[in-house]
C-alpha cells in the first residue's frame, strides 16, 4: 500500500500537464463564483420575459445560493467514495448544462429549477478545485498555488455584475447563462484529459443522511418562508404558516440528532470552540449584506436612475476592487495589528458605507455612488482575512475541515436569508410609504396647487392626473423604501461587533505564520 510520500508523486503534475489542469480549476471556479452575481443586474429584464413580480424574480438568486449551501456539506464523502475526479467532472458537465438549461427557460418554474440544479452541481466546483491544486503543486508551490486560485475566486465578484451588464446589453439576459457553456466544456475536456486520478480511499464510515436530510429540510422550508412571505401576507397565509412549522421542525430534529448520534453529521466539538462560535455569527451577519446590498442595487440604478444596464454593471464593479485590495493589505498587516482590530475597522467602514446609501437618490452623482461602494468593499475585506485567522485559531486540528466548511455554510445561509429578509423590508416599506405619502394628497395641499388652485396635471379627479399622481407618490415611495433597506442593514451591521470581543487574540507567532502566506489564510 502507497505511504504519504507516494500519495504526492501519484497526484502532482508538472510542465504543460499541470498549466491545464490549473486552467481548468480555474475555470470550474470562476464559473461558480461568478453565477453568484452575474445575474443581479438582469434580474429586472428577466422580470419581465418571465412575468414575475419584482419579489418572486429574486428566487433566481436565492435557489442558487441555498442550493449551492446544501450541497457543500457532503462534497467530501462523495469526493473520497466515489473518486475526487469523477464528482468533479459530473459536477462540470452537471453545472454546464444546467446553465443552459437557464439560458432557454421560459417561465420562472423553469428558472428556479434549473438555478437549482446549478446550485446542487456548482457546490463542489470551489472545494475540489482547490484540493486539485493543493495535490497537483509541491509543498514548496502550494502558497503561489493558492495564491492563483485566490485571486480567481475573488475575480468573480468583481467581474460579475459588469459582465452581466454587457451581455445583457449587447445581447440579452440569456447570454449571462450561456457564457458558461464554452468555458464548461474546455475545462471538462482539459480535466479528463489531464487531471490524475487519485487512489480511491473510500470514506469510513457512513455519511450521516439523516442529519443531511432533516438539516435540508430546515434550510429548504425557511428560505421558501421567506421568499414566498411577502407575496403571502406572512403569517396570514396557512402556506407560510406551515413552511415555518417545518423549519422549526427540521432544525430541532437536526439540533437532537447532532447531540445524540455517535457521529453527527456536525461534530459536536465544533461548537465548544468559542473563537469559532463568535466567528459563525460574524461571518453569517457579513453574508447577510454581502449579497443582499449587491441585490438591492442594480434596481435601484436601473428602475429609478434610469441607468443602462452596461452602466449600471460598471458602477457596481468598484466594489470588488476594494475588497480585493482590502484583503491584501489585511493580509499583511494581521501579523503587526490584532486581527480584532482590522475586523472592527471593516465593520465601521461597513456600517459608514451603508450610512452613505442612505443618502442616495436616483440624481446622486455616479462619483459619489462608486466612493460608497469602494469604502464597502474596503469593508467586506477587512472582516474577511483576519475572520479567517481568528476563528481557526483556537480550533483542534482534527475539527478544521469541518470548522471551514461550517464557516462556509453559514456565509451561504446568511447570503440566502439577508436577501429575502432585505428584499421583504423593501417590498414592505414601499407599500407602507406609498400609503404615508398618499395620506398627504389633499386639494389644500400646497404641493398640487397652482396659483391657489388644484393643478390640472396632478388632479386627483381626473382619469390622467390621478395616474400621474400615484406614479409620482410610487417613484417617491420606491427611494425612500430604499433608504430604509439600506439603514436595515447598516443597523443589523453594528451589533455583530460586540461578537469581536468574545474572540482571543492569536499570538504574535500564529499571526506571523499566517501572514507569511497570506493568499492561505483568505482560503483557509
Amino acid at each position: 500500500m502507497a505511504g504519504p510520500a507516494s500519495h504526492e508523486e501519484e497526484m502532482q503534475l508538472s510542465g504543460l500537464p499541470r498549466a491545464i489542469v490549473t486552467v481548468g480549476c480555474m475555470i470550474g471556479t470562476l464559473m461558480q463564483a461568478l453565477d453568484a452575481t452575474i445575474a443581479n443586474v438582469s434580474l429586472p429584464y428577466m422580470q419581465g420575459s418571465l412575468s414575475a413580480s419584482y419579489d418572486e424574480i429574486t428566487w433566481v438568486l436565492t435557489s442558487y445560493v441555498i442550493a449551492a449551501a446544501i450541497m457543500t456539506a457532503p462534497v467530501g464523502w462523495l469526493a473520497a467514495q466515489y473518486g475526487r475526479k469523477n464528482i468533479f467532472l459530473i459536477s462540470l458537465v452537471g453545472f454546464t448544462v444546467s446553465s443552459m438549461m437557464c439560458g432557454v427557460a421560459t417561465s420562472l418554474g423553469e428558472m428556479v429549477m434549473d438555478r437549482l440544479l446549478q446550485g446542487v452541481f456548482g457546490a463542489a466546483l470551489v472545494p475540489l478545485s482547490q484540493s486539485t491544486m493543493l495535490d497537483i503543486y509541491p509543498v514548496e508551490k502550494r502558497g503561489s498555488a493558492m495564491a492563483i486560485w485566490g485571486v480567481g475566486v475573488m475575480i468573480g465578484p468583481i467581474l460579475g455584475p459588469t459582465l452581466g451588464g454587457y451581455l445583457t446589453y449587447f445581447y440579452n439576459w440569456r447570454y449571462v447563462f450561456f457564457v458558461n457553456v464554452p468555458f464548461g466544456i474546455a475545462a471538462v475536456l482539459a480535466l479528463g484529459a489531464f487531471m490524475p486520478k487519485r487512489a480511491r480511499r473510500p470514506a469510513s464510515g457512513q455519511f450521516d443522511w439523516i442529519g443531511f436530510a432533516v438539516l435540508s429540510l430546515f434550510l429548504g422550508s425557511l428560505q421558501i418562508m421567506l421568499d414566498r412571505g411577502q407575496e403571502k401576507d406572512w403569517f396570514g397565509s396557512p402556506e407560510i404558516v406551515t413552511f415555518a412549522v417545518l423549519a422549526v421542525i427540521g432544525l430541532y430534529l437536526f439540533i437532537v440528532h447532532m447531540m445524540t448520534a455517535k457521529n453527527p453529521f456536525i461534530p459536536r466539538g465544533v461548537f465548544a470552540d468559542r473563537n469559532l462560535n463568535a466567528g459563525l455569527i460574524t461571518m453569517f451577519a457579513v453574508g447577510s449584506v454581502l449579497l443582499s446590498s449587491a441585490t438591492l442595487m442594480p434596481p435601484f440604478l436601473e428602475k429609478l436612475g434610469n441607468y443602462p444596464v452596461e452602466t449600471a454593471g460598471l458602477v457596481m464593479a468598484p466594489r470588488g476592487i476594494g475588497t480585493m485590495g482590502a484583503m491584501m493589505l489585511a493580509g499583511r498587516l494581521s501579523n503587526r495589528i490584532d486581527p480584532r482590530a482590522l475586523m472592527a475597522a471593516g465593520f465601521a467602514l461597513l456600517v459608514v458605507s451603508f450610512w452613505m446609501m442612505m443618502q442616495w437618490l436616483p440624481s446622486s452623482p455616479q462619483s459619489y455612488m462608486i466612493e460608497t461602494l469602494i469604502v464597502q468593499g474596503m469593508g467586506l475585506g477587512f472582516v474577511f482575512t483576519p475572520l479567517q485567522v481568528v476563528a481557526f485559531y483556537t480550533l483542534p486540528q482534527a475539527l478544521r475541515t469541518q470548522g471551514t466548511s461550517l464557516l462556509s455554510l453559514m456565509r451561504n445561509i446568511g447570503m440566502a436569508v439577508g436577501i429575502s429578509v432585505t428584499e421583504a423590508v423593501q417590498v414592505q416599506m414601499a407599500q407602507v410609504n406609498h400609503a404615508t405619502l398618499a395620506d398627504h394628497v389633499t386639494p389644500f395641499s400646497r404641493n398640487l396647487q397652482v396659483g391657489g388652485a388644484v393643478s390640472r396635471l396632478l388632479d386627483p379627479m381626473t382619469h390622467a392626473g390621478a395616474a400621474l399622481l400615484n406614479a409620482t407618490l410610487d417613484q417617491q415611495a420606491q427611494i425612500i423604501s430604499f433608504i430604509d433597506a439600506f439603514k436595515f442593514m447598516m443597523v443589523i451591521s453594528i451589533p455583530t461587533m460586540l461578537c469581536l470581543l468574545l474572540m482571543r487574540r492569536p499570538p504574535q507567532a500564529a499571526m506571523a505564520a499566517k501572514a507569511e502566506k497570506p493568499e492561505m489564510a483568505v482560503m483557509e
